[in-house]
């Protein structure tokens, strides 16, 4: 095993796929010459050369169209967006091209096309800048939406993802890029669709995925002091989803908070609630309960931040509501 930056992670995937396979290529803002905005690129250019590590416009709706008509004939482009906030113009490309082609063509089409960047709030950047898009994309047939939180997750789920034949969206941070972790020496993937559990517990399952995956590991610290045992599921893929590995959790812990980063209304947690209440309602000893963003735009000032986003206090509380300890 060896110890690298989120970053590095995420190079030596996308390194290691262009080597294996020549259709591979890079697109996007700033991933040539200047080795990717949060250096994820680093070094790639000099190796592989201006045809295959290709600097793009500011024009996020252009480059993604040209990622999915490359796909489309035979190319495996992988499209990187700075900030998913921006991605917003290339929506289009991605819901009304990439996620449909497949079935509009009759299965003469198929679009093996990766779109990833930073998604979610990376700080005092305002709320035109500070999104996370999980179920905005995960609501879309014909898409795969994959957000790993540790180096490991986040090279072998770009391995697989850069393999498949159907449009990926992958959702990194800008918060997570310095993040160190091990990971193996050789070459390794991770199935799209399989979730983690990332710690053992037995009093209550406390899913999430993401970066937010952090504060929940502090928030079970915690709880841990208080004689409380928390299982924390990493979903890893929201699109989609391994509900079994919740199920089956909930089935021995009869508990259940879910933390995401995103707002409440038609988010992943109601996803998930609603599931645990049509397969696991037997086996739950409280209400599923959910830790997220506050209903409103992000705002600027970090006392709002610390405010809008789900935290230790809220995450331990929420769990204790679910023990009847509140």
């Amino acid at each position: 095993m060896k110890t690298v930056q989120f970053r590095e992670a995420l190079r030596e995937a996308m390194s290691e796929e262009m080597r294996n396979d020549p259709r591979v290529f890079l697109m996007g803002e700033e991933v040539a010459e200047y080795n990717g905005a949060y250096k994820v690129s680093q070094g790639m250019l000099d190796e592989f050369g201006a045809k295959r590590v290709i600097d793009t416009p500011i024009a996020e709706l252009g480059f993604a169209g040209i990622g999915v008509g490359a796909s489309m004939n035979g190319l495996r482009p992988i499209v990187e967006f700075m900030t998913w906030n921006f991605a917003i113009l290339a929506a289009d490309q991605i819901i009304n091209s990439a996620a449909k082609m497949l079935q509009m063509s009759g299965g003469q089409y198929s679009c093996p096309i990766v779109f990833r960047g930073g998604n979610g709030q990376a700080g005092q950047l305002a709320a035109t800048h500070s999104q996370s898009f999980e179920s905005f994309y995960a609501h879309v047939p014909g898409l795969k939406v994959v957000t790993p939180s540790t180096p490991y997750d986040a090279k072998g789920l770009l391995k697989s993802a850069i393999r498949d034949n159907d449009p990926i969206v992958f959702l990194e941070s800008e918060k997570m890029y310095g993040d160190k972790g091990e990971i193996p020496e050789g070459e390794y993937v991770i199935p799209i669709g399989l979730a983690d559990i990332k710690r053992k517990g037995q009093h209550v399952t406390i899913v999430t995925f993401g970066k937010i995956i952090k504060v929940v590991h502090e928030a079970a610290e915690a709880l841990e002091k208080e004689g409380i045992s928390c299982e924390i599921i990493d979903l890893r893929t929201v699109r989609p989803i391994d509900y079994e590995t919740v199920v089956e959790s909930v089935k021995r812990t009869n508990r259940c908070v879910v933390v995401e980063e995103s707002w409440p209304l038609a988010s992943i947690s109601s996803e998930i609630a609603y599931h645990l209440q049509r397969y696991a309602f037997d086996y739950l000893d409280a209400p599923v309960l959910r830790v997220t963003q506050s209903d409103t735009p992000f705002a600027f000032s970090p006392t709002l931040i610390d405010e809008a986003l789900p935290n230790v206090e809220r995450i331990v509380k929420a769990v204790k509501a679910t023990m009847y300890k509140d």
